[in-house]
Order: structure tokens, then sequence, then C-alpha cells
């Protein structure tokens, strides 16, 4: 079960709100030992370690109150799933279909993950901690009380994505794309290095540091059309 999550922090982070984070405890879990995934499939209170779930079909699957580590996600199918009340642990994978999937209270450890298909999923009360994550998708879709946490993520594309009450905590954001994005309550200061490729429009939602201010000035100026001599 998961308890709601601490407050949010504002005290040092002048008008933006803080992250909702959740509190993740799981029950005793029992080891999963079914043969594959399966479609609209019903998973709670279970515990998948080290197995191989490449190419397999979990499409509409249910996972609450589970962990997940060390599996392999190659090309499995779980679009329009739910993971709720979960752990994520070292997960790794290239192409993992994901698309509106929902994932609430839910914490992503030292993930390895590429190209993985989030677009118009939904995200609420979600850490992602550790790891590296290169071409995330996340067209569409929308985060709620999202941290990013001592990760890498190379190239994600935030395009058309609604953001409230996200933070980027010591981690790397490089190629960012926030093309038509809403952002509310975002706390970027955290991100080293910072690198938009699009989008920077689109940050009126956001905090960023002076010193991010400057290494995004000639992206800016680009985008603005201004010539700096």
């Amino acid at each position: 079960m998961v308890r709601r999550a601490m407050g949010s922090r504002s005290t040092d982070r002048g008008a933006v709100r803080g992250a909702r984070r959740p509190e993740v405890r799981l029950p005793a879990l029992e080891a999963w030992a079914g043969d594959g995934l399966e479609p609209d499939g019903d998973y709670d209170g279970l515990e998948f370690r080290e197995l191989d779930l490449a190419g397999q079909d979990g499409a509409g699957a249910r996972f609450m109150d589970c962990a997940l580590t060390g599996c392999v996600l190659d090309e499995t199918g779980l679009g329009r799933a739910r993971v709720l009340d979960s752990v994520l642990t070292g997960l790794r994978g290239v192409g993992t279909q994901l698309a509106e999937s929902t994932f609430r209270d839910v914490e992503l450890v030292d993930a390895r993950l590429g190209g993985t298909q989030l677009h118009g999923a939904v995200l609420e009360r979600v850490v992602v901690r550790g790891g590296k994550i290169d071409f995330l998708n996340l067209r569409e879709a929308r985060l709620t009380d999202v941290v990013f946490e001592s990760c890498v993520l190379v190239e994600p594309d935030f395009a058309g994505a609604r953001l409230e009450r996200v933070e980027f905590t010591d981690c790397a954001l490089t190629g960012a794309d926030f093309g038509n994005a809403t952002l509310k309550d975002v706390d970027l200061r955290g991100a080293a290095p910072l690198e938009i490729t699009r989008g920077l429009d689109r940050l009126s939602g956001a905090v960023i540091s002076t010193g991010q201010l400057l290494d995004l000035a000639p992206v800016l100026a680009a985008e603005l059309g201004t010539r700096v001599e």
C-alpha cells in the first residue's frame, strides 16, 4: 500500500509548489509464476524478479502493490496498463510500449530504458530516481507531482504535455522538447545540464536559475530572432 505523500515544499523554492512524493510500503509479496503477461491481466501483490518479458503483450493490465525488479522489457506491450502503488527497480528495455498508461504512487529506480513510449500517459505521484532514459516519449501526457531525481534524461519529448508540480533534482536534462507543453509549478533548477531544444516560450510556469538562463540565452535569442554580436 501507499501512504499519501509528503506535503509540498515551498519555503525555499519561491512561489513554486513542491511535488508530493509517494511513500510506497509494499505488503508481503508472492513470486509471480505465470508463463507470460496477458492482455487485461490483473496482478496484485506480486513480485516479478529478473524476468525476460521482452515482446510480451500485457496491454491494459493492472499492477497493484507489485515489485518489478531487474526485468527486461524490450518491445513489451503495456499500452493502457495501470501501475499502482508499486516499485519498479532496475528495469531494462528498448521500445517499451506504455502509451496511455497510468502510473500512480510509483517509484521507478535505476532504470535503463530507450525509446519508451509514454505518450498520452498519466503520471501522478511518481518518483524517477537514478538510471538513464533515452528518447522518452511523453507527448500529450499529464504529469502531476512527479520528481526526476539523480537521473539522466536524453532528448525527452514533453511536447503537448501538461506538467504540474514537477521537479528535476540533481539530474541531467539534454535535448528536451517542451513544444506546446503547459507548465505549472515546474522546478528546473536542479537540472544540470539543462538543454532545451524547443519550447522555451512554454516555460512561463517554470523556474530556472540565473546560471541556467545564461546557458539558454543563445537558444532563446535564436527563437526570438535576435542576433547577438
